[in-house]
């Protein structure tokens, strides 16, 4: 028989063996659990709350006509708060001509002073003034949706790289004759808009004008199917002007 005293030492040794591995096991796990959920959670709500500056990823549904620049402004807050930057003041990079009584509106006076980054964490522009200087770092692999997806450019299939703005290079409304806004964004039918490429390519034989990212060309119409034959999605720029 063993002797009472070795009996009681091995069930101490085994109670030592075992407090020193299943709680560091079960610890380690919990904390790695905790620690990667946390840590994923912070880096969302950092990346959320960044957000400046997206492409819209989808068209409402009526081409052009987003109910005019307020329908327009709520929309990019609409995607934006969809992946959690709707706390910030967003705004369509759109401008208005003057119209029944009402002055123009320059989209560069809209969105704020910068700087804008993207779904990234990117800067795009640092403010007004470097967003239209030609130095912008605006692009194919830059210019995101609000979900960080690039947009299909030239060469893709389809072809979305026409993105609504009515707005001069310089981003003010256009003084041309003809119509530049698609009504000031209340028509889904008649009218054209000015667009800019937002991967700086396409077949516009002015060099300058097809690189624009902001004001290339105008389009076929103001429908869906008119916008997309031109190689547009009805798709908008988004800054956020807080």
């Amino acid at each position: 028989m063993p002797h009472p005293f070795r009996v009681l030492a091995i069930a101490a040794a085994v109670a030592v063996l075992a407090a020193c591995s299943t709680p560091s096991s079960t610890s380690g796990t919990s904390t790695a659990s905790s620690t990667s959920g946390t840590s994923a959670s912070t880096s969302s709500s950092a990346g959320a709350n960044r957000l400046g500056f997206f492409i819209t990823s989808a068209n409402p549904g009526k081409g052009a006509d987003f109910g005019g620049l307020a329908g327009a402004d709520q929309y990019c807050k609409t995607l934006a708060t969809a992946v959690g930057a709707g706390q910030r003041n967003w705004h369509a990079y759109l401008s208005t001509t003057a119209a029944g009584g009402q002055p123009a509106v320059n989209a560069r006076d809209r969105i704020g002073k910068g700087p804008w980054m993207n779904a990234k964490g990117e800067v795009v522009a640092t403010s007004v003034e470097d967003l239209h200087s030609g130095k912008a770092k605006l692009g194919k692999q830059t210019s995101l949706t609000e979900k960080g997806a690039v947009v299909n450019g030239y060469g893709d299939t389809p072809n979305m790289h026409d993105i609504l703005t009515g707005s001069t290079p310089d981003g003010r409304a256009s003084t041309a004759a003809n119509d530049t806004t698609c009504r000031n964004w209340t028509s889904s039918d008649q009218g054209s808009a000015i667009v800019g490429h937002h991967d700086g390519k396409g077949t516009n034989p002015d060099p300058v004008a097809n690189a624009s990212w902001n004001s290339s060309h105008g389009t076929r119409g103001c429908s869906i199917p008119a916008l997309n034959a031109s190689g547009s999605a009805g798709l908008l720029y988004c800054f956020a002007a807080d």
